[in-house]
């Protein structure tokens, strides 16, 4: 599937493999977020995240995806799959020389095929997909977030795409589009962003899935790092920057 997913982030990056710590309150205008949702929606229409045949695929995606195009993770995967079954006990049983071969499209291959093999592992001390969904959400983000290697976004990247669970995602689009909508201001971090969306929006996992991917595909495509394509922005009109 060529569904474009993100390539990493740059608030995970500050927070990756600690647990959350103490955080403040963000008051998000509900009124304001839908209203940038509904006109994402009308722009580029349903993005049908993620891609995945099963949610171990989804897991395993997730990890593969930190700091790298989806079309990398795709080539990675086709290569693992070529090789072994999609399984966590295949994984486990392959070579890590071996497994860091099939990983090389993906980019930090070996940092990757450490962590993938980390993930392997807790996920068959746990019970497996079974295991795993037994956990009420916030001990199944604990869970997640004990593991090497994975930080804030890919543990909710796994419990929103893989478990259906109503976290919101955010990843480094996400600060920058509400930043220049001047919805976000003073860095508050992770924790107080995903928890100010998901107060503002409702437990809304068919929202949250679409929302995040929307942002994504806006970031990517117009409200760019750097030189956004800003006469082109569905958002224009409600972003004090233009």
């Amino acid at each position: 599937m060529s569904t474009t997913l993100a390539s990493g982030t740059l608030i995970e990056k500050k927070v990756t493999g600690a647990h959350p710590g103490p955080e403040r309150m963000l008051t998000l205008d509900a009124e304001r977020l839908h209203t940038v949702y509904r006109l994402l929606l009308a722009q580029y229409g349903p993005q049908h995240w993620w891609p995945g045949d099963s949610p171990f695929e989804v897991m395993v995606g997730a990890i593969l995806t930190q700091n790298t195009a989806w079309t990398n993770v795709e080539r990675g995967l086709e290569r693992l799959c070529d090789r072994i079954p999609l399984q966590a006990q295949a994984i486990l049983s392959l070579p890590l020389d071996e497994l860091t071969d099939c990983l090389r499209p993906v980019g930090y291959f070996n940092v990757k095929s450490k962590r993938l093999r980390a993930f392997c592992r807790a996920y068959l001390e746990a019970g497996g997909l079974d295991g795993l969904r037994a956990l009420a959400t916030e001990a199944l983000r604990r869970w997640l977030l004990d593991i090497h290697g994975i930080g804030p976004e890919t543990a909710d990247d796994m419990l929103l795409y893989a478990f259906q669970r109503p976290v919101f995602v955010v990843d480094a689009y996400t600060g920058r589009i509400f930043e220049r909508l001047g919805v976000l201001t003073g860095n508050p971090g992770y924790e107080t962003i995903r928890r100010g969306f998901e107060t503002a929006l409702g437990k809304d996992v068919h929202v949250f899935n679409e929302y995040h991917a929307l942002i994504v595909r806006h970031g990517k495509t117009i409200c760019r790092r750097t030189r956004p394509l800003c006469a082109r922005c569905c958002l224009r009109e409600r972003c004090p920057e233009v």
